[in-house]
């Protein structure tokens, strides 16, 4: 008989279920992203175990991922379906990360030190070639690298709570839209500017960033409602 793998504390290592859990909420997430699943469908535990072989624990754990996500909900007496876009959340939340980002941008600039902006850099290299599943983590991370120095914790806080909300939608224009390098090409002129230390275009930049991506976001939602009706 096999002998269970165990961790430095002794307890049986669970790296193996980790990734097991990981690789369904993956397949499961790029289903709704590439619209395979539609808003509203049931997503059964039971179904869900057979299609990928496994037992209904990694598949309760990945819908527990991508609730968090925002991509799943949990339905009273029906259980876990997809989430429906909701673009009234999605407006209100890009007009937010507009506004408190180039806030946090503008109070950072004067403390920005080189070997910060080279962190930002080096994530950014990370990002250009990042999966879809790490990309939002890797988006977050490069953003709030650069925002840091502004030295306001509830600010950071806030920030970091509305790019988690914006994820699911983030990685809907990645994967719809073909967003990737153009939000890439953004990010690289945005580091230009804070190298520059030039505070009104890094601002600039920012705003329009954010404020695109939320428009561009918000025209494809509404323009495939109305194909619907």
């Amino acid at each position: 008989m096999a002998s269970s793998s165990t961790g430095a504390t002794g307890q049986p290592s669970r790296s193996g279920g980790d990734d097991q859990t990981r690789a369904i909420a993956d397949r499961l997430r790029e289903r709704i992203i590439g619209g395979e699943l539609a808003a509203g469908a049931p997503l059964r535990q039971e179904q869900l175990a057979a299609l990928f072989g496994t037992s209904r624990m990694p598949v309760r754990e990945a819908l527990r991922i991508l609730q968090a996500e925002g991509f799943v909900e949990m339905v009273r007496n029906r259980g876990a379906a997809v989430a429906p876009i909701d673009l009234d959340d999605l407006n209100e939340i890009y007009e937010m990360r507009a506004m408190v980002e180039t806030m946090a941008l503008r109070l950072a600039i004067p403390e920005l030190s080189n070997s910060r902006i080279d962190r930002a850099a080096v994530i950014q290299n990370e990002l250009e070639s990042a999966s879809l599943s790490e990309f939002g983590r890797l988006n977050k991370a490069f953003h709030l690298t650069l925002y840091e120095a502004c030295a306001r914790p509830r600010l950071l806080a806030h920030i970091a709570l509305l790019n988690d909300a914006a994820d699911r939608y983030l990685k809907i224009a990645i994967r719809r839209l073909d967003y990737s390098d153009r939000s890439n090409r953004e990010h690289r002129a945005l580091l230009d500017a804070c190298r520059a230390r030039d505070s009104a275009r890094a601002e600039a930049l920012l705003a329009d960033h954010v404020r695109d991506a939320g428009k561009m976001l918000l025209d494809t939602f509404r323009a495939e409602a109305a194909a619907t009706t």
